[in-house]
């Protein structure tokens, strides 16, 4: 049980790969805040950690508004009493190309994606200072550092998330608080299975590996991360690409 007893809060934690992380760091023994805007799959994701043996609590929170984060932030506390581990996963898409492309669509993928990397970090960090002690773990992309036509706004918010998480790390090093990133590639979801399979035979081809990763390829990291056997890693970022970026 690597995480037993600790506490983690999970953005975008109702569905997807946050889904997929919360129930895996559950099974580790941690105790769970689902946060999502979609407070009913939430309550789903809640109730099915708790069958696990772990306490969960689902809360309803828009990552890109910093008044909901810090209601969200004290809803967890009263709950479990501390903060152990912050894993920002919430983001959307917005694609298109960049002639194409609304400023609101610009602003909304950067609000959720970067600025709300920034509102939970801040919040979190408030309460890690004080514990003097605790991990954030922040999910890129690998398109971060390959960009992706059509994904202007997407690759910049997730480039931006290297460049914060890096700077977490060197201001509060000394508040024994970690801060690393997870840049996954191509992973099996959802959206992935609603392609053609002549787009994904493509996309496959660009990965040395010959195949998409599974969320539990990022879930693995992010429990290694959260736990104390990455205690002397920080500021880094975690490939999870089958070799795509090296």
């Amino acid at each position: 049980m690597k995480l037993k007893d600790n506490f983690v809060l999970i953005t975008g934690a109702a569905q997807g790969i946050g889904r997929i992380i919360a129930i895996g760091m559950a099974k580790e023994g941690a105790h769970i805040g689902v946060a999502d805007i979609n407070i009913e799959k939430a309550e789903a994701t809640a109730e099915e950690i708790k069958s696990l043996g772990v306490k969960s609590l689902p809360i309803k929170i828009d990552v890109s508004k910093s008044e909901e984060i810090a209601l969200a932030f004290d809803r967890f506390i009263q709950e479990f009493g501390r903060i152990d581990v912050l894993v920002n996963n919430a983001g959307i898409t917005k694609d298109t190309l960049i002639i194409r492309m609304k400023e609101e669509d610009w602003d909304l993928v950067l609000n959720i994606n970067l600025k709300g990397v920034f509102l939970c970090s801040k919040e979190a960090l408030k309460l890690m200072t004080k514990q003097q002690y605790g991990k954030i773990i922040n999910i890129s992309s690998v398109v971060a550092f390959i960009g992706n036509p059509g994904q202007a706004n997407y690759s910049a918010s997730k480039a931006g998330i290297v460049g914060l998480t890096k700077s977490i790390a060197k201001e509060y090093a000394t508040r024994g608080i970690r801060a690393n990133a997870i840049a996954p590639g191509f992973i099996q979801t959802a959206m992935t299975e609603g392609l053609p399979e002549k787009v994904k035979e493509e996309m496959k081809r660009l990965i040395p590996l010959g195949y998409f990763g599974e969320p539990q390829d990022v879930t693995n990291v992010a429990i290694f991360l959260a736990s104390k056997e990455s205690d002397y890693i920080t500021g880094q970022v975690i490939h999870v690409n089958g070799g795509m970026y090296m």
